[in-house]
This record gives C-alpha cells, structure tokens and sequence, in this order.
C-alpha cells in the first residue's frame, strides 16, 4: 500500500520508486499484488505519460493513505502506551491570523508534548484548502468564507469587523462609529482575499461607496499607513497593541450598526481522519478560556496534557 500510494501521490511508477528508493520493477509488482488481491484494476498504465487511478484506485487511496497515517501513529505511539504524543504535525495558517493563533498553539505542544515535531505554515484563503486537499496539510486555521466543499471543520472564535483610525481623527472620541460617516474620508484597502471582498460587502450592505485612496496587501503596512493620517481602514484581526510598526497610536472602533462577526475555523479534509497529534491540537484550540480579546490567548495559562 505504501508504494502504492506514492504512485498515485506522484503519477508515475518511476518517480514513486526514486522516491522510495526501490526499483521500479519492485514498485510494478507491488501494484500487480494489490489489483490480484482486491480483484479490480487500480490503474491506467500509460507509456511515457505515467498512471492514471481507476474509480476504484481512487478510493483505495484515500482509504490506504488515512491506514498509513494510522500505522505510523501507532508505531509512534505504542511505545508510550499512548500517554505520550510524538511525531509530525503540519499545520496552515491564514497569514493575518497567524501571529494570534500559532504561538500559543506551539508553546502549548513544546510545554506538554515537546516530542511533536510542529510546522506552521502562513497561506492564503484560497491556498490552505487546496493544500489540505492535497494531503499537505493535516489541519488549517481559516476564515470562514468561500471555502471548499469536502473540509471538516469546528469554530475557534468569531471576529466582528472593526474601523482603524489614526489617534488624531475627527471620529476618534467617538464610542461607535457608523460606515456613513466615513463615506468621504480616505480607505487604505487590505486588498488580500477574503478581506478585501468581506470589506467591500460591509459598505455595499451598509449602502455607502468607500472612497478608496490606497489599496496593500500587507496587514501592517495598512495599519501603518493608518497611523500616519493617510485614511481608515476596515479590519477583522486586532492585535493587542494598539500601534503601529513604527509606534503611532491607532483607534480601534465598534461598527454600528453591527456587522456579522467573521467565524475563524479549524478545518481538515472530511475524508481523512486527523491523527491523535490533530485531535490534540483542536482540543487545545477550542478551549473556552482562550478568548479574542486582545493579549488573551498570550496570557492564557495552557492546559497541562491528561
């Protein structure tokens, strides 16, 4: 099974067996043993141009690659009687999100289960679905919009929309502040999907055109801009700190009328069961006492492991 799953992971039998440091013959024959025992074809052999899977080479690998994760959990494991976890855990990221959510999340395994190898990795919106799907990926942090169908997924917390203005601003003394009254400043536009996107149907709901002076890509260099004068901006993430890079003060204000807040998720592909390292890790994620407040998730106390 595994060095079927390389072929199908690969596309060929050649690059399965470079990778696995076998011969291709060895490989072949693999795959003749597993279609004599399941009885089925499991793949298109094509000269010069690779394999294909067949239907029922197409669920064996998703079935096979879910048994070989399992395997390799086990063998992990087993020598711990399961009271300790160990091994890999490849997480994704959307990039705004991940200077709140990702440090708490290692801290957490390096203090209770320091013999998890960890890797965060920052994405786009549309990048970590396709990467989870892939098999890239075992869990990823993600806005809860325009996601893919076939992801499981469980809420962390929920981030309602906020206006950023420089300290100085006409509307900063004020407690709430209304899109209406911004329709003649300045916006500096996060122009990064899915921001920009949810941004734009705020003001379209809200029925008020933005005038859009600056659009970046780049959280802080929005919020940066910002605190020198140069417009609003419309945000979801709030940092704790309420300054820019270079340490001008900004104003963080409530929408009103309230906008629906954004649900931030934990997803993994629906066909594949995450390991015990993955379960772990939403346990740890969904804690209710790691808020979205400000600083909150720095300065919570992580649960010691069971």
């Amino acid at each position: 099974m595994t060095y079927f799953v390389a072929v199908a992971e690969t596309g060929s039998i050649s690059s399965a067996a470079s990778g696995l440091h076998v011969s291709p013959t060895a490989v072949a024959s693999a795959l003749n043993e597993l279609e004599r025992v399941f009885g089925t074809q499991l793949v298109v052999r094509r000269k010069a141009h690779g394999v294909s899977l067949t239907p029922a080479g197409s669920y064996l690998h998703s079935r096979a690659a879910d048994l070989l994760r399992q395997a390799d959990d086990l063998e992990l494991n087993a020598a711990s009687g399961g009271a300790e976890l160990n091994g890999p855990l490849v997480i994704g990221c959307y990039a705004t999100i991940a200077p709140t959510v990702v440090p708490p999340l290692l801290e957490w395994f390096a203090d209770n289960h320091p013999k998890v190898q960890v890797r965060a990795v920052e994405g786009s919106q549309s990048e970590l679905p396709r990467r989870l799907l892939a098999g890239e990926l075992e869990l990823a942090v993600v806005y809860d919009l325009n996601l893919p169908t076939g992801l499981d997924s469980v809420v962390l917390y929920e981030a309602p929309a906020y206006v950023l203005l420089p300290a100085g601003h006409r509307l900063a003394k004020q407690a709430v502040v209304s899109l209406g009254e911004l329709a003649s400043e300045p916006m500096v536009l996060l122009d990064v999907p899915p921001a920009a996107q949810h941004t734009m149907t705020l003001f379209d709901r809200a029925g008020v055109v933005p005038r859009v002076a600056l659009q970046v890509s780049d959280f802080e260099l929005a919020r940066s801009l910002v605190a020198r004068g140069m417009g609003y901006a419309v945000m979801i993430q709030r940092p704790a700190v309420a300054k820019s890079y270079e340490g001008l003060p900004l104003v963080a204000k409530e929408i009103r009328p309230a906008v629906q807040p954004i649900r931030v998720k934990a997803v993994w592909p629906t066909a594949v069961r995450l390991t015990d390292r993955g379960r772990a890790l939403l346990d740890f994620a969904r804690d209710p006492g790691l808020s979205n407040e400000p600083g909150s998730r720095r300065r919570a106390k992580a649960p010691r492991a069971r």
